[in-house]
């Protein structure tokens, strides 16, 4: 026998105290009340009735104090929580995982899977014995214990009450590696997982999970998977007009059986199109939808079955996307004097142009990009990053090599966001030079002489700032006669003060996003779409969060608020179809050990229920004046 509650020495110290505290109140003499009676031969009755019943009182007085020191026994004993050593040696510890991923949003268990598991949960904890003990946690992108390793069933079904769901994929992994850590050194442990199985394999960075002598069971969840699901979602403005963008979205119908469905874009909340699609068994379905104007900022993409119904699966029905905001850039273009120059940059109204010829370099005030035509004077304070267009001299971003004639670009970069729409292999050039990029450089494009690549447009940094290089004046070519100049142009800067082309229109649940923050701030206030405000740290200029909810979020700083938008874009996810077996460390999961709903064997409840009993007999004695 071991006390789990009190220490022995502690009831035995406490029990002390108070069985003396009452033995004493017990040998206080019960003081006598006086009472005037109108004649003496009443005393004479009571004098006689006085030995015969002195007796019975002492002993009425004995059974009272007794009664009073075992209810203390009783109630001492309960707080220690006497336990038998062999039952506890004999209990299970148990961790159980409960999967609280997107897909166990699907309601083809009514109304959630997720809410069915809780229901399985509360009957395993009610079901436990007394040496058994249970620990909640929450499996999604991470895993989050909700209780600890208790027995206690009022803990346990606190917890149960906190598993909420995310639109985040499980890292079942992570989780096994959690659940083996807390069981380790415990006899008859056990993990019981509940999912539907969408698990993946117990596989990641750290290699296959161990799981040694636990025993891991599943409880499957689900019964069919009749989804589709917005897979992608991303949007982005012309760089040639602004006003307009094009929106990509990708449809998947992950059942097994052909889904008639409806497509619906809505842009600030307007309805933009209505498109009905017809897709096969595990059939994805990419939409494109070019040159669209109207909305300024939020564009939303709803499905649903085209008779109007819902599928299992809700929370892949709704994705969300926000356009990059159309603010002014400030350019600083240095110049002798370039007319193809300040044509391109007239065609964006965005662009804020101050021209400054290279003796009255730099001019006043804080630019994005700066253009340097001919020229690679010393960068200013305040020029932001740069264009160069064939520099030369000792602050060159990149030295000049060979010198080139009659050139052109034969190999590029395709992918580069540099050259986005561009095609270049036409473009001829009369007269340039070699650019010779340092370590870190990249060369975006080159030419070939006599069996050699010559670098002919360089990105790179210096000194914190962003620059691109190319190696020949513009006006020495045919480039300045094609729509690839002002392209060339405007992609280079939305490159360098990063928008547009680095803008996420959308990020992806279940990933650790950065998040740009506003210049300047030590950190933020991230406002959930369900109103609930995070206040995230912000180094190097974004600030990290790991996103588990879709939806808008709003990024709040002094005086400044943004916003961005997150999705479930997860195939894996939106198919909900529950798996047939779950295997770990090579091994199939088991049926759960069974849990019944029984008598519990925790002493003190019974100690406990004595106490109540015994305070009831001594009610009844005392009321009848047995005991007084």
């Amino acid at each position: 026998m071991i006390f789990a509650g009190l220490p022995l020495s502690q009831v035995l110290a406490i029990a002390g105290a108070a069985g003396a505290a009452i033995v004493f109140l017990y040998l206080l003499k019960m003081r006598r009340r006086a009472v005037a009676v109108p004649f003496s031969r009443i005393w004479d009755r009571v004098l006689r009735d006085e030995d015969a019943t002195s007796l019975i009182s002492r002993l009425k007085r004995l059974l009272s104090l007794l009664l009073q020191l075992a209810l203390l026994a009783l109630l001492l004993l309960a707080l220690g929580d006497p336990r038998l050593s062999a039952a506890l040696v004999s209990g299970r510890s148990i961790v159980v995982l409960v999967d609280a991923s997107a897909s166990m949003q699907a309601t083809d268990a009514a109304p959630t899977r997720l809410e069915a598991a809780r229901r399985r949960v509360r009957e395993m904890a009610r079901g436990m014995s007394g040496s058994d003990r249970m620990l909640v946690a929450q499996m999604d992108a991470a895993t989050t214990p909700l209780s600890t390793l208790t027995s206690d069933t009022t803990e346990l079904l606190t917890a149960i009450d906190k598993v909420t769901p995310t639109e985040a994929r499980a890292d079942f992994p992570r989780a096994l590696r959690f659940a083996t850590d807390t069981l380790r050194g415990h006899e008859k442990a056990e993990i019981i997982v509940l999912s539907d199985g969408a698990l993946g394999a117990a596989h990641d960075a750290l290699g296959d999970v161990h799981v040694g002598d636990v025993k891991v069971s599943w409880v499957r969840l689900g019964e069919r998977g009749d989804n589709a699901g917005i897979t992608q979602f991303s949007v982005r403005r012309y760089p040639l007009d602004k006003s307009r963008y094009e929106v990509m979205i990708e449809v998947t119908n992950t059942h097994d059986q052909p889904k008639e469905i409806e497509l619906s874009l809505l842009g600030d909340g307007d309805l933009v199109d209505v498109t009905k699609l017809r897709l096969g068994p595990g059939e994805r379905l990419p939409r494109f939808y070019p040159n669209l104007s109207g909305a300024s900022r939020t564009l939303e993409a709803r499905l649903r079955n085209a008779d109007g119904t819902r599928d299992d699966l809700p929370a892949d029905d709704v994705a969300y996307a926000l356009l990059p905001e159309r603010r002014r850039v400030k350019v600083q273009a240095v110049s002798a004097g370039n007319t193809f120059l300040d044509a391109a940059l007239l065609l964006d109204e965005y662009l804020e142009v101050k021209s400054v010829a290279p003796s009255a370099y730099p001019a006043q005030g804080r630019f994005d990009v700066t253009i340097f035509d001919g020229v690679a004077p010393k960068l200013a304070a305040g020029s932001g990053h740069a264009l160069y267009l064939a520099p030369r001299g000792e602050h060159a971003p990149v030295k000049a090599g060979k010198e080139l004639r009659e050139f052109g670009f034969d190999a590029w970069e395709k992918k580069s966001p540099l050259l986005r729409w561009m095609v270049l292999d036409t473009i001829g050039v009369d007269e340039g030079f070699e650019l010779v990029p340092a370590q870190g450089d990249r060369v975006v494009a080159s030419s070939d002489d006599a069996g050699k690549k010559r670098a002919i447009l360089v990105d790179g940094r210096r000194d914190g700032a962003r620059f691109v290089a190319l190696g020949f004046d513009p006006r020495r070519s045919d480039i300045v006669l094609r729509v690839a100049w002002p392209l060339l142009l405007l992609n280079v800067i939305n490159e360098l003060v990063e928008e547009d082309t680095r803008y996420i229109s959308s990020f992806s649940t279940g990933e650790v996003w950065k998040i740009p923050a506003p210049s300047g701030a030590s950190s933020v206030e991230i406002v959930g779409p369900d109103g609930a405000v995070a206040k995230v740290g912000v180094q190097e200029g974004r600030a990290a969060m790991l996103g588990q909810r879709a939806g808008v979020y709003r990024v709040r700083a002094p005086g400044v608020e943004t916003a961005f938008a997150a999705n479930l874009a997860s195939v894996a996810e939106s198919t909900i179809s529950p798996a047939e077996r779950v295997e770990v460390d090579g091994k199939p999961t088991a049926e759960p050990s069974a849990f019944t709903v029984g008598v519990r064997r925790e002493l003190w409840l019974y100690l406990l229920a004595a106490a109540v009993g015994l305070s009831l007999v001594e009610w009844l004695t005392y009321h009848r004046r047995l005991t007084v």
